[in-house]
């Protein structure tokens, strides 16, 4: 599967919670395309385009190839799951992953294009746990 070159120029993902992006306000950037930028707090914002999630699922729909996910902010729906290397175990209610993606949509629901899902659940307490402070940092490295 060739890259096109929007996609190669696209920075790392950045680690993101749902209620961020339901906020987001839509950015075209010559250098990475659509991106949005997600506020920070004390007047500061980031734009991102590829996205690192986490969150409970809460439903999947094989047949609309789709997930809902929920993370303590609230839901996020990723698409494209069903071509995802190794992301059949982690299309189960209940299953804590973290989801790599590009945004699709912020509003009214975050929507993601998935590139990458794990299964995080043997150690979900502690994922969960950690989640917030891991996006709360790096957040503050990269504004």
């Amino acid at each position: 599967m060739s890259k096109t070159n929007e996609e190669k120029k696209r920075p790392p993902p950045v680690k993101v919670l749902s209620g961020q992006l339901r906020t987001a306000e839509s950015r075209r950037t010559p250098s990475s395309g659509d991106a949005y930028a997600v506020r920070l707090g004390r007047g500061r914002s980031l734009l991102v385009s590829l996205v690192w999630m986490q969150g409970t699922v809460l439903e999947v729909q094989l047949d609309r190839n789709t997930v809902l996910l929920m993370d303590e902010t609230g839901t996020f729906a990723v698409q494209g799951v069903n071509s995802i290397p190794k992301g059949k175990p982690c299309l189960s209610q209940g299953k804590y992953v973290m989801v790599m993606g590009v945004i699709q949509a912020v509003s009214p629901e975050p929507v993601i294009r998935a590139v990458k899902m794990a299964d995080l659940s043997e150690l979900a307490t502690l994922h969960r746990r950690m989640w917030k402070l891991e996006v709360e940092e790096l957040q503050e490295v990269l504004a």
